[in-house]
Parts: structure tokens; C-alpha cells; sequence
């Protein structure tokens, strides 16, 4: 075996978003592209030789190949091990479950998340810290930075590793030691939650159907809900994973878990539905006829934290990202703890629960999760709302509406227009940058403007500023407007509209939410002109 130094070029796109770095399969196909981007990131590691990684992914096309590149690199670069998936799979939450659980260095995850799979599709590569988490700022543009620069990279001169066997191998100086993917991340679950209790309520009748569609989750789900909470037969649903996910879209939403939906909403639907994304960090709840947004989640989680073993001894405090409602605000309220509000991104979460600040976090897009680990977690929230149901002996739909009578109701919607052409959705928000002055203080219909601003959060922990989050529009009632670009997306951009109002009053919350915010959705239309700037008259999926 022989280390090659492989001269290159440097590529002018490789500037990571919220969740690493994302394009679809053919563009890291080329020849140099995924070794220059691996090599800027151990090139911005500092003292990496004799340092231990984590390595795996959802499954997706092209993970296995990658994940070969990666290893022989990281043997060239000195490093002395690296634990990796067996066949490679490794769901974003167990990957940081391995890290914090073995104290590595660090980890790369293969995953474009919620976005497409194929030989077409999507394909992402990421580093996490130490700590578990997504690389902070100061990291993510050092790697950048040093991709801008890069002229060679190194990588071993040797034979695959046969990851699809559990053990030890040799590849140069290092050590790949193929672990078993689920079993330390299925062993945390257990210390987290009450397996006996929801045990018993599936022995008693109570039915749940889980949708893993086709993604990382499948053997997390057979093993967790089959053999150690005994689910019945028929419980799980598409666990096989694919490196297309099934030809499906792996985003636990209403529009993309149709079946799902279509389950829970039909005659003789489950008492409860769940689905998790290709890598396994997000998640959707479904009652009996009863979707639970994501904001409302974290809201009822939060409230009901003390009835499950791993948080009895309460919360210390709630961080949610700045489009997310504002729902759990009021439960930290009467709790007597603090809410954070951050820009979207898990790793804006990192900071406030390695300084103990915050236990419970929440995206609105469908992502919650705790500091059990430093990533949201699908599967966790599924089995804190089992545990919770399990000891309220109350239906999803119950708990909820239980939930809004003690809190209010925070109606809000998430319209997503995707794959919408970059000028024609920057042409959006640049209106909206110099509409600010016009629209403070004007009204429409029954609302009035208050604020209008560019979203900036300064980190309570180490100072760091990040502005240009997202704009709001806020209203003098509370209700707000919010206009974003997503940085998840492979093509074109994903232009995301996000409305709010609040309704204390018991008897008008029972109204569907579309209907409740339509004045507010033609606020969003008139304000933006999204309609005539971009040409589409309906969002692509609407959650």
C-alpha cells in the first residue's frame, strides 16, 4: 500500500449550507470532486494524526462508493481509526449517538436528508464535531475556504474495506472497525424512555403504523418497535432500505407520506402514525384523523417532559428556530424556563445544550430532538409520544386539544414553492428588503404591521453573529409572516412562506388551518407579489 498525492483543481462550489454540503449524485461523481471537498475538510482539523472518525449514511446511491474514498483518505491523512456502519448505514442521530457514546474526534455523515435518492438524485456530505453535532460556522467556512485553495489531496493506494461484516480491518495504519449500526442507538433509547409501558399499550390494542419509507430508519424501527417493543405484525411499513428510497420523496410531510396519511385518515385507521426522513433526523405524528405539526410537537413534548423517565426531573430550557411558532415560547413561560429563538440549523442548538441552557429543541421542519444527542432525532420523538400517550391513556388528538385549551392555539402553516428559479425567489426577498419602511405601521384588513426585519442572532455562548436569517413581517396581535430561502435544496431554490396567528379562545381552535390563516396568506401574496415574480400560484407542498 502506497499513499498517492493526487493533484487537482479547486471546484468553485463547495460552500457548505445548514446541513453540509449538497448536490445531486452526477455533480460528486466527478472525478476529484468528493476527495477535494473530504480532503478541505481534514485539512481543517487540527492535529488530525492518531484522531478517531465516525463514518456512515443513509444508504442513498453512491453512499458505499464514498464511504471507500473517505476511508482510504483518512488513512493517507493519518488518521488511526475510523468506526463506520456496517454496509455503510449510519442514521444522522446514531451517528452522533456513536460519537458522544465512544468520545471520537468527530464524524463525516453521507445523507442529502429529506431530498430525493438515485443514481439523479441527491447526495450530501457533512462533518460533525466532537461533540456530536454539525460543525459550527467557523469550521464550515474554514472548509470553504481551504476548498478554494486545494491543489492536491491524499488517498491510500489499496483494496476496499468489506464493510458489509462486523470486526476490525487494516487499511494502512489505521483501523476500520465496522460496528453494528443500531444497537448503541437502540440501547439510548431505552434509557430514555418507559419500553415497559409502551409495551403493555401495544399488548392492549393500541395501534400504530410506522413508515420508515424506504430510508436509514428501517433496521432502527425493526429493531426498536419489532423485537424490543413487541409491535404487531404490520406495524412497520416500507423498512427496506433502498439506495432510492423506493422511487419515493423521503420527507415525512403530508404531501410526500401519502400512504401514511391516507392510512390514519382512513375508516378503520391506526390510532397512531409516524414517519421518519431518509436520515433518519426528522419526523411526523399522526393521530386518528389528526395531523400534529411539528411546532405544536415540540410544545406538547415540552409540557408532558416530566412523565418520561429520561426528563422526570424536568427541563432546563426550550430552543427553537426563529420560523418555528412560537407555541412552546408560552409553555417555557409557565414553566419558568428560558426559549431560545435561533436561526434555522441543529448546530445553533449545539452551543446551548453543551452549556446546559436547553434540553428540549424544535425545527418547524419536522425535526425535534433533545440533548441525548447533537442532531434532531426522528425515532426519539415517536417514542416520547408513545411514552407520553402511554401514561396519559389519551388519544393524539386528546393530548393536543387538552394542550391548547391550558395554552392557546398557535395556528400555523408552512408553504413551500420549490425548485423555483434562484433569480426569480432572490427577486422576492430583495423586494421585501425595500418594502420594510413602506409596510411598518401599514394595515391590511384586520392587521396591522408592527415589525419588519432581516432576522440576526447573536450565539449567547460565544458571540458569534448571524444575520440574514429570514425576514419577518409581525403583526401588533402577534401573528407573523415570515419569508425564507432554504439552503437544503439540490436545484434552483426552495422559497418557504411560514404564517402564524394566535387564538386563545377554546371554542374557534377547532378550524382548519388554511382556513384560519387565509387572510394572512393573501397578506403573504399582495406583500411579496410571489405570484407575479415567480410564476407559481400555488406552493408545491403545504404543511
Amino acid at each position: 500500500m502506497s499513499i498517492l498525492k493526487v493533484a487537482t483543481k479547486p471546484f468553485n462550489d463547495q460552500k457548505p449550507g445548514t446541513s453540509g454540503l449538497r448536490k445531486k449524485v452526477p455533480v460528486f461523481q466527478q472525478a476529484h470532486y468528493l476527495a477535494n471537498f473530504v480532503q478541505s475538510i481534514f485539512d481543517s482539523i487540527e492535529d488530525r494524526m492518531s484522531q478517531t472518525l465516525v463514518l456512515g449514511g443513509d444508504g442513498r446511491y453512491f453512499n458505499l462508493e464514498a464511504i471507500q474514498i473517505i476511508l482510504k483518505m483518512a488513512a493517507a491523512n493519518g488518521f488511526k481509526r475510523v468506526l463506520v456502519g456496517k454496509s455503510g448505514i449510519l442514521s444522522t442521530p446514531a451517528a452522533s449517538c456513536v460519537i458522544r457514546k465512544y468520545q471520537t474526534d468527530g464524524g463525516i455523515i453521507l445523507s442529502a436528508s429529506h431530498n430525493p435518492a438515485g443514481k439523479d438524485g441527491d447526495f450530501g456530505i457533512k462533518y460533525n464535531i466532537g461533540a456530536g453535532g454539525p460543525a459550527p460556522e467557523k469550521i464550515t467556512e474554514a472548509i470553504f475556504a481551504r476548498s478554494k485553495a486545494i491543489n492536491e489531496y491524499l488517498i491510500l493506494q489499496a483494496a476496499d474495506v468489506a464493510i458489509d461484516q462486523i470486526g476490525e480491518y487494516r487499511l494502512g495504519n489505521m483501523v476500520v472497525q465496522v460496528i453494528d449500526p443500531v444497537v448503541d442507538y437502540a440501547d439510548l433509547m431505552e434509557t430514555l424512555f418507559d419500553f415497559a409501558a409502551i409495551r403493555t399499550l401495544l399488548a392492549r390494542g393500541f395501534r400504530m403504523q410506522f413508515d420508515a419509507m424506504h430510508a436509514v430508519t428501517g433496521p432502527y424501527a425493526q429493531e426498536i418497535f419489532g423485537n424490543r417493543l413487541n409491535a404487531p405484525a404490520g406495524s412497520l411499513t416500507n423498512c427496506t432500505p433502498l439506495d432510492d428510497f423506493g422511487g419515493g420523496h423521503p420527507d415525512p410531510n403530508l404531501t410526500y407520506a401519502h400512504d401514511l396519511v391516507e392510512s390514519l385518515y382512513g375508516e378503520d385507521g391506526p390510532d397512531f402514525g409516524a414517519a421518519s426522513d431518509g436520515d433518519g433526523d426528522r419526523n411526523m405524528i399522526l393521530g386518528k384523523r389528526f395531523f400534529v405539526t411539528p411546532s405544536d410537537s415540540l410544545a406538547v413534548l415540552a409540557a408532558n417532559a416530566t412523565l418520561v423517565p429520561g426528563y422526570k426531573q424536568g427541563i432546563a430550557g426550550i430552543a427553537r428556530s426563529m420560523p418555528t411558532s412560537a407555541a412552546a415560547d408560552r409553555v417555557a413561560a409557565k414553566l419558568g424556563i428560558p426559549c431560545f429563538e435561533t436561526p434555522t440549523g441543529w448546530k445553533f442548538f449545539g452551543n446551548l445544550m453543551d452549556a446546559g441552557m436547553v434540553t428540549l429543541c424544535g425545527e418547524e421542519s419536522f425535526g425535534t430532538g433533545s440533548n441525548h444527542v447533537r442532531e434532531k432525532d426522528g425515532l426519539w420523538a415517536v417514542l416520547f409520544w408513545l411514552n407520553v400517550i402511554a401514561v396519559r391513556k389519551q388519544s393524539v388528538e386528546d393530548i393536543v386539544r387538552s394542550h391548547w385549551q391550558q395554552f392557546g392555539r398557535n395556528i400555523y402553516s408552512r408553504h413551500d414553492y420549490e425548485a423555483v428559479p434562484a433569480d426569480a425567489a432572490n427577486g422576492v426577498m430583495q423586494h421585501l428588503h425595500q418594502s420594510f419602511t413602506a409596510l411598518t405601521g401599514k394595515t391590511f384588513g384586520s392587521y396591522t404591521v408592527n415589525i419588519c426585519d432581516d432576522f440576526s442572532y447573536t450565539d449567547p455562548i460565544d458571540g458569534s453573529i448571524s444575520s440574514g436569517q429570514g425576514i419577518r413581517i409581525i403583526f401588533t396581535d402577534g401573528s407573523r409572516i415570515v419569508f425564507r430561502l432554504s439552503g437544503t435544496g439540490t436545484e434552483g431554490a426552495t422559497l418557504r412562506l411560514y404564517l402564524e396567528a394566535y387564538e386563545p379562545d377554546v371554542s374557534k381552535q377547532n378550524v382548519d388551518a388554511q382556513v384560519a390563516l387565509a387572510e394572512l396568506i393573501a397578506i403573504a401574496q399582495q406583500i411579496s407579489e410571489l405570484h407575479a415574480r415567480t410564476g407559481r400560484d400555488k406552493p408545491t407542498v403545504i404543511t
